[in-house]
């Protein structure tokens, strides 16, 4: 194990992408990218709690902006503009929290977060609107190597839930993928054998699970999982230590650390 960065705030939404990994710093506002070496540069700086982000296929990176209500589009020099409105997805009074974003083919884009429950949101260049509803608390997101299914993180009800996308981006067929036991999976990433990893914050683990529930590998941590990513052989994982909610917007002891598995 590897510990690429540490005495980082709470950290999420790592990505592998064109030979770095990049992660958002939610108590700073920054999403970051570091090389194998530990070499990091801050890449986009904005202040959304959540802060969680994904790759276009044209590379553009773009992410969920809760005080904009919207889906914000890097440019190379990290400045930010509307890629689309995401406002209509709860009432004007109601309270929007956005939370995990995943890119799809076709220039689709997945959503989730709540309002009055958990949703799934499709995003196109149409406009956003719910796919999916009553989750419980929809956290970690990916879609399985052959674009065919979209994989959600219910942290509440300890599971991954899977979705088959349909070929206008709808989603249907919903059905536990994996039951957890009294796991909370958070971020999420699909192994190249098609197995998940996901990132569990209060059981300080991170664990690849198959579809069904079969446990095939744990990798002990020593703070909250609230993340992972799988690339280049490897598996990273975005680690924090955790207050409890209620001071999620306050705390300040994150000790966030980006840590590296070798997964020969």
């Amino acid at each position: 194990m590897d510990i690429l960065l540490t005495g980082l705030g709470l950290v999420e939404s790592p990505r592998w992408h064109e030979g770095r990994l990049w992660f958002s710093d939610w108590t700073h506002g920054r999403i970051i990218a570091v090389d194998h070496a530990g070499d990091a540069e801050t890449v986009v700086e904005h202040a959304s709690l959540p802060l969680c982000f994904d790759f276009l296929g044209d590379g553009r990176l773009v992410l969920a902006s809760n005080p904009s209500r919207a889906l914000l589009v890097a440019a190379a020099d990290g400045s930010l503009s509307p890629y689309a409105d995401l406002s209509g997805l709860a009432p004007t009074s109601a309270t929007l929290a956005l939370n995990e974003v995943v890119a799809a083919p076709r220039g689709r884009l997945y959503v989730n977060g709540s309002h009055a429950s958990g949703f799934v949101a499709l995003v196109t260049p149409d406009g956003a609107r719910v796919v999916a509803e009553d989750l419980a608390f929809p956290n970690g997101m990916a879609i399985t190597a052959d674009g065919d299914t979209l994989l959600v993180a219910d942290s509440h009800r300890n599971e991954i839930v899977a979705f088959t996308i349909e070929p206008d981006g709808t989603l249907s067929g919903r059905r536990t993928w994996a039951a957890l036991g009294s796991d909370n999976p958070d971020g999420i990433s699909v192994d190249p054998s098609g197995a998940v990893w996901y990132a569990d914050v209060p059981h300080q683990h991170c664990v690849l699970v198959a579809e069904g529930g079969d446990v095939l590998r744990t990798v002990p941590l020593d703070r909250g999982g609230f993340s992972c990513a799988v690339g280049d052989g490897a598996l990273y994982v975005v680690t924090a230590r955790w207050p409890g909610m209620e001071q999620l917007a306050t705390f300040r002891d994150w000790d966030g650390q980006v840590l590296r598995f070798d997964l020969g």
